[in-house]
């Protein structure tokens, strides 16, 4: 009987596929030779494929391109990158070369973009959409860019009293949006959402604050998020028409009205079964605005979107050797891996996240049941089940090279989480980090992006030395 590692996977999932196919018996990513940067650089190492960020954009443009066809859709369609998913220069940067706008969330993030226009990678043509709870440091800021010149920087309110902010600093005219708060999941702890303005108070907001200062601010757009992100079912589709609904009420008072956001974007793979169709969900969202405008006799609006895990997610991978086995028991095999789940993908502890997981080599081993353990002292640092199943199965170690184990699609929000340069769990340092992109010529290259940190960086950071 075949109990090979390469044998299990291609009796379970469709495979090879799209960005993963064995080679030799090493695994190969959108192409890559892993094994040659393990090689290179060693073991725990993060890597990042630039190409895969400007793929995903433009597999969505020409998505919502092809649903404004099919529909006859008079908007336009407007892709925002959703920086908290990943603030990093060269990531925003790449997202920046497919003509695209910035999502921003904190006072922070205004900074980065005036960086990016000193660097010439937006213009004060490019959108700003400016969301989240914002203090005084975050509306100041954001007067600051719309006093420059900055023509589409669009606060989106918050709460009533965030207006007061803008008429109190911004000396010229501009334009605002109104984040509508959507009811929770049912499986939620809380009914609505603590963020954004009650829907049924949005008309009558509009009419005491809003209507009639047009010569000062006018009200562009209406903005949802839904924390699960679109999928196809009936809370989605009920909250979103909610403020499609609002908006057709809105805009038969407020002419200025043109755009509606979609905060919350698509599930991105983290598993080899993954199965998601984005035409169609795409298609369906059009047609709800479109029928829905119909009905109301009201002009469509321009469609924008914030993707953050869509645009980032699947461009990064964490690598990691197994540095040891050890059997504590007759049920549990572990596999030691020479980092830490909590320090470096802090989601598969804190939420249960599952990432899509597999070997780098060793395919054509026998597999069988394992735990995968850090290195920290804490009892939470393992991983232990996938997406597609509640077990883990990796090959057998044998003589010779160790075996390396890949997570992949980790380019959103694990750097933000675990604290990026920082003091981590048990002093566990960061793992190198690896640059793959086109260099000017258009020949795929790789560099260091950040060295594994040493104990003297964080012997500094403690107070230790100077």
């Amino acid at each position: 009987m075949d109990n090979t590692y390469h044998t299990l996977i291609n009796q379970t999932f469709n495979f090879p596929q799209e960005d993963f196919k064995v080679k030799n018996d090493y695994l190969q990513y959108n192409d890559l030779d892993i094994k040659a940067l393990i090689d290179k650089y060693g073991t725990p190492l993060k890597l990042t494929y630039l190409p895969k960020i400007g793929k995903q954009i433009n597999k969505a443009k020409q998505m919502f391109a092809a649903a404004f066809k099919r529909h006859k859709y008079e908007g336009q369609y407007n892709y925002c990158y959703c920086t908290k998913s990943s603030h990093f220069s060269f990531i925003v940067e790449e997202a920046l070369k497919h003509d695209i706008h910035i999502e921003t969330s904190f006072a922070y993030d205004i900074e980065i973009i005036k960086k990016l226009y000193e660097r010439k990678k937006i213009n004060k043509e490019t959108y700003i959409i400016c969301n989240g709870y914002k203090q005084k440091s975050y509306t100041s800021r954001i007067a600051g860019l719309l006093n420059s010149g900055f023509k589409n920087v669009i606060p989106i309110l918050d709460n009533k009293d965030e207006l007061r902010a803008y008429i109190k600093s911004v000396k010229v005219p501009f334009n605002l949006g109104i984040r509508v708060a959507a009811e929770e999941e049912p499986s939620f702890p809380f009914y609505t959402s603590r963020l954004g303005i009650r829907a049924k108070d949005i008309l009558e907001f509009y009419v005491d604050k809003i209507e009639g200062n047009e010569h000062r601010f006018q009200l562009k757009m209406l903005h949802i998020f839904l924390n699960k992100g679109i999928k196809d079912d009936i809370y989605y589709w009920s909250e979103l028409n909610k403020v499609i609904n609002l908006y057709c009420q809105l805009k038969k008072i407020c002419p200025e009205l043109d755009s509606i956001n979609i905060g919350g974007g698509f599930p991105i793979k983290h598993s080899l079964g993954f199965e998601y169709d984005y035409q169609f969900m795409i298609n369906e969202i059009v047609r709800n605005i479109k029928v829905a405008c119909k009905k109301s006799k009201v002009p469509m609006p321009n469609i924008f979107t914030e993707f953050g895990s869509y645009t980032v997610g699947e461009s990064m991978a964490h690598i990691y050797s197994v540095i040891g086995q050890k059997n504590q028991n007759d049920r549990e095999t572990w596999y030691m891996i020479d980092s830490s789940f909590i320090t470096t993908l802090p989601d598969t502890w804190g939420i249960g996240e599952k990432f899509l997981m597999l070997p780098i080599n060793k395919w054509d081993n026998d597999y069988h049941r394992v735990v995968l353990g850090g290195i920290t002292c804490d009892s939470h640092d393992y991983y232990d089940s996938e997406e597609h199943i509640n077990e883990v199965f990796l090959p057998k170690i044998t003589e010779g090279e160790p075996l390396y184990v890949g997570f992949f699609h980790t380019g959103a929000y694990q750097d933000q989480i675990s604290g990026y340069g920082g003091i981590k769990h048990c002093l566990i340092p960061s793992p190198k980090h690896i640059i793959v992109g086109h260099d000017k010529n258009g020949k795929l290259t790789d560099w260091v992006y950040a060295k594994e940190q040493t104990a003297q960086s964080m012997l500094k950071i403690l107070g230790y030395s100077k």
